[in-house]
């Protein structure tokens, strides 16, 4: 077991914390979804109401290592600010002397906000000397960024070198339900998968089919298992590379005892437009037709089978679920598995961009703030970002 930030004493000290604030932001840089910034609120509150000094670093977008003011933390600063009812002072860098000097004055229940650290390409590189700068800004380091967990930089491992470390309130979470996923589930176990890549999901297929029951397959990965499977796809997006790979899986399947549910009927349409002409087709998908969701009776086949089941894994939309015509699949999934008594765990990105767009995130048991993270948990990698916290 790691550690965790009730495992270690904040007062008087300076708590340096790893958030993940990488939020989404429209042309006027306003915040469009401040989800990630409320997730990280009960650890930062904590570390206030504890007497700490509270130094948070993050990153935003994808500023390749150059300064970039359309990738600059003030909308994260002001957004906190507002949140919790003080000033959250926000640095220009996150190194240097001015940040050095600003954190030697800092008073218990003060904030800091450093700068975009993916402005500096030591960041990425997990440069030794730039996580010792970083590190010595803290007397301990608080990892609440599950999002970034999976990824070995200076501000996520490398600062763990240098300072004692635990894991926030919002880590501790993301962990406890992995494990009890990946190691204790409740049966019967459903893992439903979906989005574009079949090659994104199936090192998470290998690695849970001896841990579950069912395997529901959606979303456009659907279209390379069934072609695997002589279904007509029409001009459906298939990875003709992996379609060997999707055979295999039926096979594994098999031999583990996991039932493995494939989409009986299609909405298509000609081309990928909100207005354009679609219909249900059963079965096979005729030339020249593309499927976007899937239709009513896997909706059926698929509720049937998490009617039974006591815990659910979903990660990847059933559909093209930015086009509200091919929505359904993904939103009556949603609205059915919020309802059942069984732990939900959601897997990070479009999915659960599609939860708290239809108001139900509080009905899930878990949701989580990774996508790429809570894939590689799923695949029984250990994450470096949690790899490097102190053991209790």
């Amino acid at each position: 077991m790691k550690k965790v930030i009730t495992d270690v004493s904040v007062s008087g000290k300076k708590v340096l914390m790893r958030a993940d604030f990488n939020v989404p932001l429209n042309e006027k840089r306003n915040i469009t979804d401040d989800s990630r910034i409320v997730a990280a609120l009960p650890t930062i509150k904590y570390v206030l109401d504890n007497g700490g000094k509270l130094i948070l670093m993050s990153h935003l977008g994808r500023p390749k290592g150059e300064v970039k003011t359309e990738f600059n933390l003030t909308p994260v600063a002001d957004r906190l600010s507002t949140l919790l009812k003080m000033n959250v002072q926000k640095m220009d860098d996150c190194v240097g002397e001015h940040v050095e000097e600003t954190v030697d004055h800092m008073k218990a229940g003060d904030v800091v906000l450093l700068e975009n650290l993916r402005f500096h390409k030591e960041e990425k590189e997990n440069d030794p000397a730039f996580a010792k700068q970083l590190a010595s800004f803290g007397d301990i380091f608080i990892e609440d960024a599950f999002g970034t967990c999976h990824r070995a930089h200076a501000s996520t491992v490398g600062v763990t070198e240098y300072l004692p470390s635990a894991a926030g309130f919002l880590v501790r979470k993301e962990i406890e339900y992995f494990e009890k996923v990946t190691k204790d589930p409740e049966r019967p176990f459903a893992l439903m998968l979906g989005g574009a890549k079949v090659a994104d999901k199936i090192p998470v297929i290998k690695n849970m089919l001896g841990k579950i029951d069912f395997l529901l397959i959606g979303g456009a990965m659907a279209y390379t298992f069934l072609k695997s499977r002589f279904k007509g796809v029409g001009a459906s997006r298939v990875e003709e590379n992996m379609t060997k790979t999707a055979e295999k899986i039926f096979e594994l399947a098999s031999i583990n005892n996991v039932g493995v549910f494939l989409p009986k009927d299609h909405v298509v349409a000609r081309t990928i437009k909100e207005t354009a002409k679609r219909k249900v087709v059963k079965e096979h998908i005729p030339d020249g037709w593309i499927g976007l969701d899937i239709g009513p009776a896997t909706i059926q086949s698929f509720k049937s089978v998490l009617a039974e089941s006591k815990t659910i894994v979903w990660n990847g939309p059933m559909g093209l679920f930015e086009m509200k015509p091919f929505a359904t699949g993904t939103r009556e999934l949603a609205k059915y598995i919020a309802k059942l008594d069984a732990t939900t765990v959601i897997g990070g990105g479009d999915t659960a961009a599609a939860i708290y767009q239809m108001g139900l995130g509080k009905r899930m048991s878990h949701i989580s703030t990774g996508g790429g993270a809570s894939l590689e948990y799923l695949e029984g990698i250990e994450l470096p970002g949690i790899a490097a916290l102190d053991d209790k």
